[in-house]
């Protein structure tokens, strides 16, 4: 995650959305890092103690971003992730549709507690308080509108990428994720038909 006084922005760092490479583009413009466990502070933790933090010692209420991935895509990247040999809890010998099986169990496996986008991304009572949601989708629009709000030419790398890894998923399995995670299918679909760029505190 990192904070920028300037642009009043901060950008919210959601697991496996590629924000390492945005960090990157971005870090030399940014007046607060958090790195390692911190770097992915949920919109909640964001609220209850950066915001009052900002406030009270710069006289900051930032905007929020964050990016969302569409939700199939953002757990494959986990099980890809976790068949690399140096990880913890890997995935190795199972199949991706296992693998998401087990992202349903309660309590989850160690190796698929991969957490939602829709947790992070909402505070308890399923509000929404991010003012610029974008889809990872849709990376046109988001290095656009980031653009814009730096006034500069960006250059984004290629960081993290995950190995590659067969990723079938059967009908059957489909059906029980999306009906296990419906809020976060459906929060996905709404930045989708806001054209990848969605401002839930404007609707």
């Amino acid at each position: 995650m990192q904070i920028y006084f300037k642009q009043n922005l901060a950008f919210l760092a959601v697991p496996k959305t590629g924000t390492t490479a945005y960090e990157l583009a971005l870090r030399n413009e940014a007046d607060i890092v958090f790195a390692k466990r911190r770097k992915h502070m949920t919109a909640g933790q964001f609220e209850r103690r950066m915001m009052p933090f900002l406030s009270e010692f710069y006289d900051l209420k930032p905007e929020r971003m964050a990016i969302m991935r569409d939700p199939i895509e953002q757990i494959r990247s986990w099980f890809r992730y976790r068949t690399d040999p140096k990880r913890k809890n890997r995935t190795e010998g199972l199949t991706f549709d296992e693998f998401v099986l087990a992202t349903m169990q309660d309590p989850e496996p160690p190796f698929a507690a991969i957490g939602s986008q829709y947790g992070f991304l909402t505070m308890v009572d399923g509000t929404q308080p991010i003012e610029h949601l974008f889809a990872y989708e849709s990376q046109r629009v988001v290095r656009g509108w980031l653009e814009e709000r730096f006034e500069k030419h960006l250059k984004f790398p290629i960081k993290n990428v995950s190995p590659e890894a067969p990723t079938p998923l059967s009908p059957e399995v489909e059906t029980k994720l999306r009906e296990a995670r419906a809020p976060e299918f459906a929060l996905y679909d709404r930045i989708l038909q806001a054209g990848g760029h969605l401002k839930p505190l404007e609707s």
